[in-house]
């Protein structure tokens, strides 16, 4: 076998094993700690439909100015958020929300379709 051929088969090898590749996207959505319960459900939906795509979804929740005394009531809206997916059997949160600087975040990822 020459070298040439060897090296064509390689190239070969790695064209189909990319297009077996499955690539993870990351939605992100941010919200605030003060939104409002109809906007709450607009984003709810959104991260239903993200999840059922099959992506994973972001969620950040913004302190700006003084909001930053209150992460209490932004990481209670985050929890909430969590229960509500949980019951609604299409994603799993993974971990519990975490404080980044003036951001609170967390991730859901789809449920495995047996």
């Amino acid at each position: 076998m020459d070298y040439g051929k060897y090296k064509y088969q390689l190239e070969k090898k790695a064209k189909e094993s990319k297009k077996k590749a499955h690539t993870v996207i990351i939605k992100e959505i941010k919200l605030r700690p003060k939104i409002g319960q109809h906007d709450l459900d607009t984003k709810f939906k959104h991260i239903e439909e993200f999840l059922t795509a099959g992506n994973k979804v972001k969620l950040t929740m913004q302190f700006r100015g003084r909001e930053i005394a209150y992460t209490d009531l932004g990481k209670e809206i985050l929890i909430k958020l969590i229960a509500r997916l949980a019951d609604t059997d299409l994603g799993v949160a993974e971990g519990q929300p975490k404080q980044e600087g003036r951001n609170m975040s967390v991730t859901f990822a789809p449920k495995k379709s047996a």
